[in-house]
Formats: C-alpha cells, structure tokens, sequence
C-alpha cells in the first residue's frame, strides 16, 4: 500500500496556501445513511492511516477531504510501525465532543500537517464523543489519558484548528529557524 500525501501547510520552507485552505476549513457532515461517495471517502481516510507508520491519528482535511471523518491508532502507540489488525484503530464519522472531564495535562505535540514543529498543547484527560462508525453504527465512547489527547487533536482538525492555534511554545529544528521565525510573525520558538 503506497502511503498517501498529507496535506501541510508548509513544506520544504514554503507555504501551502491550497492545502491551507482545506485544512482551515470547517469539514462538512458525512451524509447519514451513507452513500457511496461517504463510503469512498471513508474508505481513502482509512487506507491512507494504514499506509503510513508515523500517524497516531489522522482527519479527513489531512489527506484533502474536507468531511468529518477521523481515524487513530488504540495501542501501541509507541511502535513506528504499520497496524496490522482491525483491533488496533478506530474510525469515527461526524463525531461530537459530549463531554470533557479530568485533570488538564500539557504535553508537546506534532501534526502531519505542521511538519518539523512540536507545540506545547493541554488538554482534558478524559473525553465522551459520539459518532459512527464506518459501517454506520452509533458509538457512543469515553476515551482517557494518552487516547484522550489523540482524539483531540484530530477532532480540532475537522474545526480547521490545528497544534500551532494553541499557543503553546514551539520547538523546530535550528536549521530551519529563519523560515519558522517568519512563519509565526518573529516570535521565535525554542530551537532543538
């Protein structure tokens, strides 16, 4: 399986104003029952998650659909490897945070779609959602901790939010300090 761009909004030290546009975008609902467009899109979300090994999660806005949809890695999350069982992730279609509760916990964060920075992200420790399936099934689901934090961060994706709108201090190579110093208006960030 070949792996699937990610859309960025920047690459190789230029702005990706298409690619932007989608990722700032606030997707649409996936249309309920589903049809065979929702089906593909579905489908393409999921393929594109298993063909990569660097992923704990993935939206839709990532891969250039701009639906509700979002995939992430249950266990292992560790390993830099592909998933090899059904057991391992999980799809969710226009999914809805119900509930937020727990200690907040700040931790740094990295996105596809930000490559090379790391941000300073806090989140709640314990989440409900409510969404489908990629079969169409209600879920109604609790996610803690570490899972928690996943899901988060790609709920925000389908709001076009994304780890650098936190505020939190980024961190990028040194290397590359010049681009991200203009990027993000001259506040430099702390250079790895």
């Amino acid at each position: 399986m070949a792996e699937t761009k990610t859309w960025a909004l920047w690459k190789d030290g230029k702005v990706n104003p298409e690619e932007a546009k989608v990722l700032r975008r606030r997707a649409s609902e996936v249309p309920v029952p589903y049809n065979d467009a929702a089906r593909r899109d579905i489908k393409a979300v999921v393929d594109s998650f298993l063909s990569r090994d660097d992923a704990l999660g993935l939206a839709a806005p990532q891969v250039g659909i701009s639906k509700r949809i979002i995939v992430f890695k249950t266990k292992n999350f560790n390993e830099r490897e592909r998933i090899k069982s059904r057991e391992e992730y999980e799809v969710l279609v226009n999914p809805r945070l119900v509930q937020v509760r727990g200690a907040e916990e700040k931790m740094p964060e990295g996105c596809l779609s930000c490559p090379d920075v790391s941000v300073e992200v806090t989140r709640a420790t314990e989440i409900k959602v409510r969404a489908l399936d990629e079969e169409g099934r209600k879920v109604n689901k609790r996610y803690t901790g570490f899972l928690a934090r996943i899901v988060q961060h790609e709920l925000e994706h389908l709001d076009g939010k994304l780890i650098i709108d936190h505020g939190g201090t980024v961190s990028f190579p040194k290397k590359k300090e010049a681009f991200f110093t203009s990027l993000f208006g001259g506040e430099p960030g702390k250079q790895e």
